[in-house]
């Protein structure tokens, strides 16, 4: 989308207290989510959503939830990127014992610093979803979607954590999982791009936090080789965006295998003819 697509700007920026009428308050709001996301100012787009949410409508549209998933994937993706680099220096120093104890300290304070930041980030998103989209979502791919993205975070909170929150974080992330995919096995169709978005992430669950590629690749490829059977009723509208998912799923079956395959681990039933 690009700036000329937008309608016209709203005469000013909506705070919350503002007394507005809600259908127009609704439209400007997008609109500057919109304007914000361009400007990839992702704490803009999440604060028109939350205005959005409290003086429209919980239940958002497809737009709406796309911006806000978008909005917190951007602003968690580049923390979690900062806190694999300093994880990574910080283990190498230790390992090498480059470093004195002062830069060590260092390391592990800024790790610690963005190990916080991302934890809030996680943590306000999941109670958004938690006590007022879930409660408001309509059965089908809304609910899914909203069940996947708890999924997604829990997992995201899993991967920094100490150990005892950790375990926590990791049990909550399968459960909120679980939920997606039974509810998506029952009102979405194999080929549907949300229902094989979880299937990914789901799996991508099971073999960097449980350590289980087994069970990662079984899922995946269970997923794949539904979708590939009915792909034949798939619509044009999703198609795109479900190829996409399909080939991830693809790539992730054959490199899962191989690390299995080095690690003596290898199934027969994963030996997978493309």
């Amino acid at each position: 989308m690009f700036l000329t697509d937008l309608p016209a700007p709203p005469v000013l920026l909506m705070k919350k207290g503002d007394q507005v009428n809600r259908k127009d308050s609704r439209t400007d709001s997008l609109f500057i989510a919109k304007l914000a996301e361009q400007a990839e100012r992702w704490d803009d787009v999440i604060s028109q959503l939350k205005f959005i949410i409290d003086y429209s409508d919980a239940q958002l549209t497809i737009e709406e939830r796309n911006l806000i998933s978008i909005a917190y994937k951007n602003l968690t993706g580049d923390l979690r990127t900062s806190w694999r680099v300093i994880d990574t220096i910080e283990k190498q120093e230790q390992a090498n014992k480059g470093a004195s104890r002062r830069e060590l300290g260092l390391l592990r304070s800024e790790r610690e610093r963005i190990e916080k930041e991302l934890a809030a980030k996680c943590t306000e998103l999941l109670e958004l979803l938690e006590k007022v989209l879930l409660p408001a979502a309509s059965i089908g791919e809304e609910r899914v979607f909203y069940h996947k993205m708890q999924g997604d975070y829990y997992r995201y909170l899993a991967e920094f954590a100490k150990r005892s929150n950790r375990d926590s974080s990791a049990t909550q992330a399968l459960e909120a999982y679980k939920a997606a995919y039974k509810h998506a096995l029952s009102t979405l169709e194999p080929w549907h791009p949300t229902r094989l978005g979880l299937a990914l992430n789901f799996a991508v669950f099971f073999r960097d936090v449980r350590a289980s590629p087994e069970r990662a690749c079984h899922l995946a490829k269970h997923a794949f080789d539904e979708a590939v059977l009915g792909l034949g009723q798939m619509p044009e509208r999703a198609g795109k965006d479900s190829l996409v998912i399909l080939q991830l799923l693809r790539d992730d079956l054959v490199l899962w295998a191989e690390e299995m395959a080095q690690q003596g681990e290898f199934l027969a039933s994963y030996s997978m003819i493309w």
